[in-house]
């Protein structure tokens, strides 16, 4: 009968090396800073970029985050 087998896995997880995995968590942190200035500090004297559309994009995110805007 088929209910007498038991499946069992007998493959063991991969490690990855630090060495592979440090250049991704970079560009990760990289990329998380970049958006927490966007939601939190793009606005006003210190705007990288005119108009206050990335400010009204990211709105709502800032007061989730609890950056205060005004």
């Amino acid at each position: 009968m088929m209910s007498d087998f038991v499946l069992a896995p007998n493959d063991r997880p991969v490690a990855i090396p630090v060495g592979e995995l440090l250049p991704w968590a970079a560009f990760g942190g990289l990329l998380l800073l970049l958006a927490i200035y966007f939601v939190g500090a793009e606005q006003g004297a210190q705007s990288l970029i005119s108009g206050m559309y990335v400010h009204e994009f990211v709105h709502d995110g800032r007061h989730l985050l609890g950056f205060p805007c005004h």
